[in-house]
């Protein structure tokens, strides 16, 4: 069957299905609608099948729903992302609900419902799918239906797109009571298939796993088709008013602002920026209607729980490319959005809401250039810009045909400082030592440089990894990457001796992760010869490499921190040949010695603004170090008199506790320099060498 393009198609393949049991097709019903962000955005919706099973204890034949649990993601949940409850005992439950007021209590049975001592936690929309009398409900949160759920007219619209099929029940914050109201909605339609949820999303039905999920494509592409018929002439939120700037000009602004914004809002904790200028999102920030649009926030739960209630617009015009006065402005800007905040905090308050939590914007629009979003990591960065985009295309369907309706103000509030909301936010884990944080590395595809790089993403920091090895960096982004996740790691190649190479470097970290908080400056090269024999091209060289890159990436680091006024970490891997002399190797001796006084000048410019400067001193690391292949161990070799597989072990002998250096005993002292453990610390050297009373530093 021909359809056009932005219909939704059916992925459901009988041949996998055939083998499957009911539980297994609906993880596999799950992870089909969560692969579309037309249906759902991450962690939104939910899905659930209920199935006959026999009981663990007395083998008797009992249903079972099977829902998906609390804080999962119907997209990538596994068959453990699943709570399953008694049927009988979800049931009995109506006899202890006490009421609407009482309905936060029910959460609290939720537990002794539970089959085969399942550990997953049910969520609040338990009651949502128990008490639809079909067998497999799916609650979908699709753009283009909320556009219909936050419509002023939204239960007209409802009835004109999908007659007797779908029905309507009004705004109801998600929980016990909602799941009687869709109950008593079943029993008196027994014929609908589903149901819209004003400013909420779908709820769809059917006895078979397969035609459940169909339906849901099926009303989605409903939807999807009356908005395009509705809207093809209609200009977007009022139509244009700014013109985006080019590709390279929005980052450039981008590159500017989230440094600034990103210290801003760091006061209670790091934050981690994401950038998005995307063509809706474009259309949406150049429009008329864009202010009055973003004031209302969004409508979807989900989408405002992860978004706020609204967000900052900046006052940037693209026209002039104000950005120096925006920069000077943009303190009272946040500030404004503080106090507007805490007053919404305190105008809707109940004497049992929990603390005013971060008055701070989570999303900032910016004419002509795009959207900023600012979260505790990379990733929530990143699904907060998605969901406001989720929220974008709400609200060019909603006010194309209608009027758009946001969240009312006390309904908004009493979902964000929920009491259960905030009792699931205070069982989420303790923050990593390096949560928010943002280290660029240079040299980050050497032993050292890696190995660096994977301690600090162990600790929750997101890592720019710069070298001039482009292969060697995509080899090892791959297999950081694989352990760590993509949100996290960044890859550049530069040459740390190219003044604009090193700026660009910087500006693009800034648009990735929002600024950088520690820098490594690990990039180098090694030449032996002796003094005679050494080339004024060999000098430079070192010279260019080891010193004067070290100055130009530290120079840029500091502009960057000093912009964000939050304080920061400069690490230099010199090396004990920095301290102690060696032969026939003057140039790279000279060249260390050279970054390690670098460090303690940086030291004393850093400390006032809280930027400290430290050294780490490696010695003889040549497991997996990209200086040791080739020329340098040769030369090496010869100077010692040995061979390439006795010179590893001529060094451990040569220690004072006759144990080999290794990449990661190297990125440990680089994480202690970077971590609070070490905030009492600058201008210091911490020698990594297995002892040599030659690089003793007194």
């Amino acid at each position: 069957m021909n359809t056009p393009s932005s219909r939704l198609q059916s992925l459901w393949d009988d041949s996998k299905a055939a083998a499957m049991s009911e539980p297994e097709k609906l993880l596999y019903r799950s992870n089909l609608l969560g692969s579309d962000k037309r249906i759902t955005n991450y962690g939104g919706g939910n899905t659930s099948a209920k199935v006959i099973q026999p009981d663990p204890l007395t083998g008797e034949e009992a249903e079972v729903l099977w829902v998906k649990g609390s804080g999962g993601d119907v997209g990538s949940i596994k068959m453990d992302g699943f709570a399953t409850l008694y049927m009988d005992k979800l049931r009995a439950l109506k006899g202890k609900y006490r009421g609407v007021e009482f309905e936060d209590e029910m959460v609290g049975y939720l537990p002794h419902c539970t089959f085969n001592l399942n550990p997953r936690a049910a969520s609040i929309d338990t009651p949502l799918h128990a008490y639809v009398p079909q067998k497999h409900v799916d609650h979908m949160h699709p753009d283009a239906i909320i556009a219909i759920a936050a419509s002023k007219n939204s239960r007209e619209l409802t009835a004109e797109i999908f007659g007797d099929d779908i029905g309507w029940l009004p705004w109801k914050k998600p929980g016990y009571e909602l799941g009687l109201w869709l109950e008593k909605f079943c029993l008196e339609n027994p014929d609908a298939k589903g149901v819209v949820l004003e400013s909420h999303g779908l709820f769809t039905w059917d006895d078979d796993a397969k035609a459940c999920y169909e339906l849901t494509l099926e009303i989605i592409n409903k939807a999807i088709g009356f908005f395009e018929e509705k809207t093809a002439d209609v200009p977007a939120f009022g139509g244009p008013v700014h013109e985006s700037l080019p590709a390279e000009e929005r980052r450039a602004v981008a590159a500017r602002l989230m440094p600034a914004i990103r210290g801003i809002v760091s006061g209670q904790q790091h934050m981690v920026g994401n950038f998005d200028d995307s063509d809706a999102v474009l259309e949406f920030v150049n429009a008329a209607n864009m202010h009055p649009l973003a004031a209302l926030g969004t409508s979807c739960p989900d989408h405002f729980l992860r978004t706020k209630i609204c967000p900052l617009v900046v006052d940037f015009d693209p026209a002039e490319n104000n950005i120096d006065a925006v920069l000077e402005g943009l303190p009272a800007q946040v500030a404004a959005y503080r106090d507007g905040y805490a007053a919404y905090y305190d105008r809707c308050k109940h004497d049992n809401s929990p603390a005013l939590r971060d008055p701070n914007a989570v999303v900032y629009l910016v004419p002509g250039v795009g959207m900023i979003t600012f979260a505790k990591d990379r990733a929530t960065a990143r699904i907060s810009g998605e969901f406001y985009v989720n929220a974008i295309n709400v609200m060019r369907g909603a006010s194309a045909v209608s009027e758009y309706c946001g969240l009312p103000e006390q309904e908004a509030f009493d979902i964000e400082y929920w009491l259960l909301e905030e009792a699931k936010l205070q069982r989420m884990p303790k923050p990593k030592s390096l949560a928010g944080r943002v280290a660029l590395v240079t040299g980050g595809a050497g032993g050292i440089g890696a190995a660096t790089a994977a301690r600090y993403l162990s600790e929750g920091a997101c890592v720019m990894l710069a070298d001039i090895d482009e292969t060697a960096l995509a080899s090892t982004y791959d297999r950081l990457t694989a352990t760590f996740g993509k949100d996290v790691v960044r890859t550049v190649q530069m040459n740390v001796t190219d003044e604009a190479a090193v700026q660009a470097t910087y500006a693009y970290t800034s648009v990735e992760f929002g600024g950088v908080d520690i820098l490594v400056s690990n990039a180098g090269i090694a030449s032996s010869a002796p003094v005679e024999e050494t080339s004024l091209d060999l000098w430079n060289k070192n010279m260019s490499i080891l010193s004067t890159g070290y100055f130009l990436v530290s120079r840029e680091a500091f502009k960057v921190m000093r912009t964000q006024g939050i304080g920061g970490s400069v690490v230099f891997v010199a090396s004990k040949n920095g301290l102690a002399a060696s032969p026939n190797a003057s140039a790279y001796c000279t060249a260390k010695a050279s970054e390690i006084h670098l460090a303690r000048c940086l030291a004393l410019e850093g400390a006032e603004a809280g930027i400290r400067v430290n050294v780490v001193n490696p010695d003889a690391v040549l497991r997996g170090s990209k200086i040791w292949e080739g020329e340098w161990l040769n030369q090496r070799a010869s100077t010692y008199g040995t061979d390439k597989e006795g010179l590893e072990e001529m060094y451990r002998n040569r220690s004072m506790l006759k144990r080999n250096v290794l990449p990661e005993d190297i990125a440990e002292a680089a994480y202690f320099f970077a971590s609070e453990q070490s905030a009492k610390s600058t201008g210091n050297i911490i020698n990594v060498d297995a002892g040599n009373v030659q690089a003793f530093t007194r």
